[in-house]
């Protein structure tokens, strides 16, 4: 009996959930991949047009490899204090400095992911209805203002999935957003061999995108007219390229499986859950994302070489504006866009009620005006700050390593006890590099950003 009593204690508390997890593996894979996966996937093309085919693999690779082992890091921590809430394992190895420090990072990434998210739809929406309409110039109608749109968008679509209780309801959602970005990706690697190189230019801009030295011979090819430029290697693929803008890749390349914040909610709502398990969902996810990520950047840069924009749907916009495959893709991309906002919004509001509600029972009025307040917010710093774009970054070049790997890693080394890995442990002595590695991104992704506003520049990195 005197076994038997602690035992049963020590099993009900490392169960740290209010309510029994119901979330299937399947739906938690979703989850988590429609969290990991961005609206970075836009701009991969240019980031391997500036790295080069191998470099980018190389980066890509790493960073896949190191946000498991992050979350590794997480599991591990979580596993050993029954806590699976990241400002509470804060907490507990901090205190409350470090429970504040873990929920102000989630807060302003995910602010900053959310309206970066919006500010896609309120520039692309417009252009969608412009092009379904089939107006050659935007009107001045409430249908095509941005900010009118983005408020509609909000109240009608991503407000109803915010306020589901659980993060496991969205799982559909989450699929169904994960089927538009395969849909954008098919149709990159189709548009490949459907669009030839040199970038075929429309007539209404040969005369002021050409000058008179560059004109030369051109052919018709696959209903496209082709513009022989004399350049030599603008339809050769760079192994490895390094350039003024290779700077500017790397911090995309580092953020491109972020998805921290959003890994202890669905552990927590997994059905029957386990370490081992929520690492495979964790895994799986990485690696499907890892995948659709290498295929759409290289077949985006096959595409158009060294001519790729930032935003890869525009660069398709060059070709034909009024592509009826490139009007589905950015519905698409729209949809997927608009149905990841609600994933992201619950570690805020989890993060918000562990710094003023901890402790306190479930509330509806609670659960709604947080959602109501930050959607409010996010829409407000969306229509009215149009050069946000600068701030968001230097929220992501804080907030973003802190979250990957600086609390990961120093929450491990001190919630793991003494006496089960002695700090000269070699589990330790990786978490410390791991933590200072994330200090190093932090501090060249910040060295970027203060030289591009020193240059007056901006443009570079707040197209990203």
């Amino acid at each position: 009996m005197e076994e038997f009593l602690p035992h049963g204690a020590e099993k009900k508390q490392t169960h740290f959930t209010d309510f029994e997890g119901k979330t299937s593996f399947g739906m938690s894979v979703f989850n988590l991949s429609n969290a990991i996966m961005g609206s970075g996937i836009l701009g991969l093309a240019y980031a391997m047009a500036n790295t080069g085919i191998i470099l980018f693999l190389f980066l890509l690779t790493a960073v896949a490899l190191l946000s498991s082992y992050s979350i590794h890091l997480l599991l591990k921590s979580s596993g050993i204090v029954g806590i699976r809430a990241y400002e509470q394992l804060g907490y507990r190895a901090f205190g409350t400095p470090g429970k504040l420090a873990a929920a102000i990072a989630i807060t302003l990434q995910n602010i900053g992911a959310m309206s970066s998210y919006l500010y896609i739809v309120k520039s692309e929406v417009p252009l969608v209805i412009q092009t379904f309409l089939n107006l050659e110039e935007k009107t001045t109608d409430w249908y095509m203002n941005g900010n009118y749109l983005v408020i509609l968008v909000s109240v009608t679509i991503i407000l109803p999935l915010a306020l589901m209780k659980q993060l496991g309801y969205l799982g559909y959602a989450s699929g169904f957003s994960l089927s538009c970005m395969v849909f954008f990706l098919i149709s990159v690697i189709y548009k490949k061999f459907q669009i030839p190189c040199p970038l075929p230019e429309q007539e209404g801009n040969l005369t002021g995108s050409l000058n008179a030295t560059l004109v030369s011979t051109s052919d018709y090819q696959n209903g496209y007219t082709v513009l022989q430029a004399p350049e030599q290697g603008t339809c050769t693929p760079s192994f490895f390229t390094l350039n003024s803008q290779t700077a500017y890749t790397i911090p995309i390349m580092a953020f491109a499986f972020v998805c921290h914040p959003e890994v202890l909610p669905i552990y927590t709502e997994l059905k029957d859950p386990s370490k081992k398990k929520m690492q495979c969902i964790s895994n799986i996810s990485i690696t499907v994302m890892y995948l659709m990520y290498f295929l759409a950047a290289l077949f985006g840069y096959l595409t158009f070489y060294g001519r790729v924009e930032s935003e890869l749907l525009h660069t398709y916009n060059k070709v034909d504006p009024f592509d009826v495959l490139i009007l589905c893709v950015r519905v698409a991309v729209l949809t997927a866009v608009t149905l990841t906002v609600p994933i992201v919004l619950f570690p805020v509001r989890r993060a918000i009620q562990q710094m003023l509600f901890q402790g306190k029972d479930f509330s509806w009025i609670r659960h709604v005006t947080i959602a109501v307040v930050l959607l409010t917010f996010i829409n407000l710093l969306v229509i009215f700050a149009p050069s946000i774009l600068g701030i968001f970054g230097m929220i992501g070049a804080t907030s973003a390593p802190c979250l990957i790997f600086i609390f990961p890693a120093i929450f491990y080394i001190r919630i793991m006890p003494k006496d089960k890995e002695p700090l000269r442990s070699t589990p330790k002595i990786l978490a410390a590099c791991f933590a200072l590695l994330g200090v190093l991104f932090m501090i060249m992704s910040l060295s970027f950003i203060i030289i591009d506003w020193a240059m007056g520049g901006g443009k570079s990195s707040g197209s990203h």
